[in-house]
């Protein structure tokens, strides 16, 4: 069938049908962007999963124009979506033998006592905080210490644990460039319950990316830092590793990839934590080694520029 000009449902809307097939190859061939000036394919990776609302508003031009190939090219965005971000939508409440929360709390937060609280209403047996300041660190351990009576600060980064915690340490991720007081690095080992050997926990707070006009996408320092974490993270020798914190990328980002291969794929749930204001992008993270992250979802937002995030963990 053609319509008065002679166009059939065929022919019409190719340009729509390439836009689709175009958001498909970003879906899946997103490391092919090169990472040049400005840092494009870091900047793609960072809101990935955003891509999948190009979907929706071409699926409507298709059926204005009523064009029977974009439709038919719809389904490549859809199985690459549903491919690289499927396992993320919620599944029921998983089985888990511990639930762990991670939150940049911010150092201009103004209550970190009613901070403190917040995080203990999701139940967990850890928390790992960044951005703790030295006036608020005794805030913090004073409100949590009825319930996690075993912590650890190192700089601006903290550990609260209902469990014993054993050898803590700084853990050196300073990039080359950054000079004085800069601790953002963390590792303790936690003896808990069912599990005969200690598991290593590390909390990191990964230097901030910037966005601008003239700079673009600037992640020098962060992927210095992350490339110093995974490091650390392929010298432990503990078999179970359990990974919190601020790292300014999301997993899907390249900057992240040294610590990436050493750990586990996150679990189901997006849980965007930045901005609070209007969460669009996943920068604090709970990965694991030889443990599996069963559920990761948003807490209620708290007096920072981030939101905490919680998470269900199995050995």
């Amino acid at each position: 069938m053609s319509d008065t000009n002679g166009e059939g449902r065929w022919r019409r809307g190719r340009v729509l049908a390439s836009l689709a097939v175009a958001v498909a190859g970003l879906l899946v061939f997103h490391s092919a962007v090169p990472d040049m000036a400005g840092r494009p394919g870091s900047l793609l990776e960072t809101f990935l999963p955003w891509l999948g609302l190009a979907v929706p508003v071409l699926l409507v031009l298709a059926i204005v124009r009523r064009s029977a190939v974009a439709l038919l090219a719809l389904l490549l965005p859809v199985a690459a979506w549903v491919s690289g971000f499927g396992g993320l939508l919620p599944q029921g409440e998983p089985a888990y033998d511990l639930t762990v929360v991670q939150h940049n709390v911010s150092d201009e937060n103004a209550d970190p006592a009613g901070t403190a609280r917040a995080l203990m209403k999701a139940r967990p047996g850890l928390i790992a905080l960044e951005e703790v300041t030295a006036g608020a660190s005794a805030v913090y351990a004073a409100t949590l210490a009825p319930e996690f009576p075993h912590h650890r600060v190192v700089g601006t980064v903290g550990l609260w644990s209902k469990h014993p915690l054993t050898e803590a340490r700084p853990v050196d991720i300073r990039p080359d460039g950054i000079v004085g007081a800069w601790n953002r690095g963390l590792r303790a080992e936690v003896r808990v319950p069912g599990e005969k050997a200690a598991v290593a926990v590390y909390v990191a707070h990964l230097p901030s990316v910037r966005l601008g006009l003239g700079a673009g996408f600037s992640a020098g320092w962060r992927d210095e830092s992350a490339a110093l974490l995974g490091a650390a993270i392929a010298a432990e020798p503990l078999e179970r590793v359990i990974l919190l914190g601020d790292l300014n990328s999301t997993v899907d980002d390249r900057g992240l990839v040294p610590v990436g291969a050493q750990m586990n794929t996150v679990g189901p749930g997006f849980a965007f934590s930045w901005p609070a204001s209007f969460p669009v992008a996943r920068i604090d993270q709970v990965m694991t080694r030889n443990a599996t992250v069963t559920k990761v979802w948003s807490l209620p937002a708290t007096g920072s520029d981030h939101l905490p995030i919680a998470a269900r963990i199995r050995w």
